[in-house]
């Protein structure tokens, strides 16, 4: 679009997004011109009146009280984000991919991963190479072992260390006590021991014991918001209250140690990672909250067998468990896309873009059946995006498909090369790196977009109540320094 017809757009936009000021504008004018016009007598008359019908006053007053307390009964709760944090590994857990890829051989040369050719090993590194991530993302102590250690005791303390953390550090910066929470959720998709993660929680913190807790599992990476959107559910029934939303998944018992290549995948893009997230519906915590919940949408499309089927965690020919990812998973994940934005699109984008959606639509159904589908500027409506960082390719058709712009995406990228794929808390590591940034200002409107295993799509939408400014320990404060980066890759075969 060239630069005059670009100004065009945004005076059309300016004047869809005000026109209701501008209707009214005219009759506002004439009623204070029509005012300006009552003289003293006419005053006098009009007070006459209103002693006269005291029973009609009366009445007008008492149905407007009325109205108005229905209206405070009914409407929504608000929902406050007071602070988040992510969790930081230690510096020793760091891997690079020639880090990686040596462990693996000695793992190999063990024999406790038998590899059928080399040619597996080579794929690996390329999926590596080609993923978009950095070389200090974070793996388990326990697969940087050697014999690999993944049993229960061992994944329950990598798991303990990243929740016990983020929500350790969320209650320093806020100066919440354990025993204000009334709410819990906790989302972590194929880790789930019992005691629940939520119990482990409920233990080390001493939460009261009437707190309503909800553990969800096997939601996969678009959880997080799935969790937020319970969280806010469970806000409007239990008033005055916090509610507190932990995300997180499991690398040690994960690590798929077989030869199906759609499996050995998942291998290369996960990472450690977890986030807690403070929610409340207090009025009197406004004043110092970052943002308010604006809509959340959730699509499920698990009725069709091919989403269904497209990630599922399953054993290989050989009895070795593992997550496998079928070929239509670009398919799905676009139609599942699509869905979710045709919901929340009427809810968010300006009048604007919805006329010409319908414009193009009828000229699609009426005049030319080839025509594509309007693609709506969401730039016209978000001013940050955060699309779960679930791998490079998954980023670039986002960026394109939604017609965004590098700076959008720069926060998706950065995650996934600094932290990899954390799963359904990657979006809370993009948020941060926003405001670390210095980019999110009050009124920003924020988009958190996340897909996952069933198929699922979801999308949360909020806006920022301030200029936000990074908490204390936010994970990028040490490193904030080195980007974004230029991110090279050699896509020769």
């Amino acid at each position: 679009m060239d630069y005059p017809m670009k100004k065009v757009k945004i005076f059309f936009n300016y004047l869809m997004a005000h026109r209701f000021k501008l209707c009214f504008l005219p009759l506002m004018v004439a009623i204070a011109v029509e005012a300006s016009r009552l003289s003293t007598q006419d005053l006098q008359n009009f007070y006459l009146y209103l002693q006269n019908n005291h029973t009609s006053l009366t009445m007008f007053f008492l149905y407007l009280a009325l109205g108005s307390t229905l209206y405070l009964m009914t409407r929504p709760k608000p929902v406050y984000l007071v602070d988040f944090s992510c969790y930081l590994p230690p510096s020793h857990l760091k891997a690079s991919t020639q880090r990686i890829m040596q462990h693996v051989r000695l793992v190999r040369e063990a024999g406790a991963w038998k590899q059928e050719s080399d040619y597996l090993m080579d794929f690996c590194e390329k999926i590596l190479e080609r993923s978009g991530l950095g070389q200090e993302t974070y793996v388990p102590e326990g697969l940087q072992t050697l014999p690999l250690q993944q049993n229960l005791a061992v994944s329950r303390i990598e798991t303990e260390e990243v929740i016990i953390g983020a929500v350790d550090n969320l209650f320093r910066n806020t100066g919440i006590s354990p025993s204000d929470i009334g709410i819990l959720v906790v989302n972590s998709s194929t880790f789930n021991p019992t005691p629940s993660l939520s119990s482990i929680l409920g233990n080390k913190f001493k939460l009261r014991d009437n707190i309503k807790s909800l553990n969800l599992g096997g939601m996969g990476c678009s959880a997080g918001v799935i969790a937020i959107d319970a969280a806010k559910s469970l806000l409007q029934v239990h008033r005055n209250t916090y509610a507190l939303v932990v995300s997180t998944e499991n690398i040690t018992q994960n690590l798929y140690m077989g030869n199906n290549k759609s499996m050995l995948v998942t291998n290369c893009l996960f990472r450690i990672g977890g986030a807690a997230i403070l929610l409340s519906n207090r009025s009197i915590d406004r004043k110092r909250a970052k943002y308010e919940l604006v809509h959340t949408v959730r699509v499920h499309t698990g009725a069709d067998d091919r989403s269904y089927e497209c990630a599922t965690q399953e054993e290989d020919e050989d009895g070795i468990v593992g997550v496998s990812l079928s070929k239509n998973l670009p398919m799905v994940a676009a139609r599942t896309l699509k869905i979710n934005i045709a919901t929340l699109g009427p809810l968010v984008l300006p009048i604007s873009e919805k006329f010409h959606f319908f414009v193009r639509f009828v000229k699609k159904k009426f005049l030319n059946p080839k025509l594509k589908h309007y693609i709506p500027d969401f730039k016209l409506a978000f001013d940050h995006f955060c699309i779960h960082a679930g791998g490079r390719a998954l980023i670039d058709e986002m960026e394109k498909n939604l017609h965004l712009t590098p700076l959008d995406v720069e926060a998706s990228r950065m995650t996934l090369h600094r932290f990899g794929n954390t799963s359904s808390s990657s979006i809370w590591y993009e948020l941060a790196y926003t405001e670390a940034k210095g980019r999110m200002t009050k009124g920003d409107r924020i988009w958190q977009i996340a897909l996952g295993s069933g198929f699922k799509c979801n999308s949360s939408v909020w806006v920022a109540l301030r200029n936000v400014k990074p908490s204390t320990n936010n994970p990028w404060e040490h490193c904030l320094h080195k980007y974004p980066v230029e991110i090279d890759i050699d896509l020769k075969e």
